[in-house]
């Protein structure tokens, strides 16, 4: 998609929305393009993908409450602090990234560059609204060896409406807990699913940590789903004193450990 911040779009109906939302946050004006962000190709082994859609008119931020587009939430202090820690903590050639979110890829599900970014990241998607055309290319990015990782949702009703959006990518596969001898959890550094990482707000009361999946015909892990907990704060947060360091510590692992299985599977 060589023409982002447009204003309409043949391909996905209504996307158009979204593209302007993300040319507006990152302070692209429509029409100007030559943002990396929006329309570069990979320059490096690895790039933080952020996954921008529509926020869905059942949710909260569809019906008004708070405003604004829900893919944005932590954006960019998110990809600055984890990005350090990534190149920090790994070999991995990772593109670092800046307060602004340059070094950081904005990817929409009308957009073939999609392909060239293995790992892609969705955050409060208890807000997202996938249509046919949107599910189809993120079905085919899925198949294909893509890896995708959810994160910051809470609650049996934002799990209903990402499940809804879900049904559409697969509808034909199961979303299934992981097991505490997934590869996924020893890949790299060997975790847990003990320990809820929260928000800047705390946990919600009455919310347990999940970690669930859906995988392909041959057992690899193509969703990764974070459910009631909110590594992106985690990261988010990570030079904040008031934030408590070990959630940090812990949501670093988790993300080096999701990069390296995406990687490596």
């Amino acid at each position: 998609m060589k023409e982002n911040c447009r204003t309409t779009s043949s391909a996905v109906p209504g996307l158009a929305a979204a593209v302007l939302a993300a040319c507006m946050w990152t302070g692209t004006a429509a029409g100007q393009g030559g943002d990396a962000r929006l329309e570069g190709d990979p320059t490096a082994e690895f790039h933080f993908a952020r996954l921008v859609y529509r926020n869905s008119p059942s949710s909260r931020r569809g019906r008004g409450w708070g405003g604004g587009g829900a893919w944005s939430t932590d954006y960019a202090d998110a990809e600055y602090h984890l990005m350090q820690g990534v190149n920090r903590l790994t070999r991995v050639d990772g593109q670092a990234v800046d307060y602004y979110g340059d070094g950081g890829r904005l990817i929409t599900l009308d957009d073939d560059r999609l392909f060239d970014y293995p790992w892609l990241y969705a955050v409060e998607v208890g807000q997202w609204e996938l249509n046919t055309s949107e599910a189809e290319l993120l079905r085919e990015y899925l198949d294909r060896g893509g890896f995708l990782m959810v994160d910051d949702f809470w609650g049996e009703y934002e799990w209903y409406i990402f499940n809804e959006s879900m049904r559409l990518v697969f509808p034909d596969r199961p979303i299934l807990e992981l097991g505490e001898d997934h590869p996924l959890l020893h890949v790299l550094y060997d975790l847990d699913q003990r320990t809820q990482i929260p928000g800047r707000g705390g946990n919600r009361a009455g919310t347990v940590p999940h970690w669930r999946g859906i995988f392909d015909d041959d057992g690899r892990l193509m969703v990764a789903i974070n459910f009631n907990m909110d590594m992106g704060d985690a990261w988010e947060h990570a030079d904040d004193p008031w934030y408590p360091e070990p959630m940090t510590a812990l949501a670093y692992r988790f993300a080096v450990n999701y990069l390296i299985y995406s990687m490596t599977h």
